[in-house]
């Protein structure tokens, strides 16, 4: 075993290793930008209020994408719009890129498709909006920008295995 002092993490492929708590999360996002690519990354760190990569007299790799490459705050974007009748060229159109690269950047920094990953935002919102509200399913339907409650129902069966009436129902029963 060798002690490396100017590193606030190691990562050997099958054995990762970190030196106190704060390199322990610089550890996990580090394991997140690998597993899931660096926007993920940047993401989770932004909800943790912390940067992707401490600076400072470490030497670790840089784990934020080339300007050129990331998907420069669109996430946040998509997220605040998402009750409007956003597409994936709107999407694209926000980063001045064609929607064959935005797809490009989303299978590599988020392994998955700019479509899929707008729809499983707002299944997120939609179980939101169904856990600590009373809206109508209708309302959230229109909320999430998914337009009828036949749509949401439809999406929030594949996606969450139960109807939204079924899911605050369950939820309900639960909390009493």
């Amino acid at each position: 075993m060798r002690v490396e002092a100017e590193v606030l993490y190691v990562d050997h492929g099958d054995v990762a290793t970190s030196a106190g708590a704060g390199a322990g999360i610089d550890l996990c996002l580090h394991l997140v930008g690998k597993d899931h690519g660096v926007g993920h990354a940047a993401l989770v760190a932004r909800y943790m209020v912390m940067p992707p990569h401490r600076d400072g007299g470490q030497t670790q790799p840089v784990l934020a994408a080339p300007a050129t490459d990331s998907l420069d705050g669109l996430l946040e974007w998509a997220e605040a719009r998402l009750a409007t009748a956003l597409s994936v060229g709107d999407l694209a159109a926000y980063l001045h890129v064609s929607p064959r690269t935005l797809a490009r950047r989303f299978a590599e920094q988020l392994d998955t498709s700019p479509g899929a990953w707008l729809l499983s935002r707002r299944v997120a919102r939609a179980r939101t909006l169904l856990e600590e509200t009373d809206l109508p399913v209708e309302a959230v339907a229109a909320r999430v920008g998914l337009h009828s409650a036949a749509n949401l129902r439809r999406r929030f069966r594949v996606r969450v295995g139960t109807t939204p009436g079924a899911y605050r129902r369950a939820l309900r029963a639960c909390a009493t």
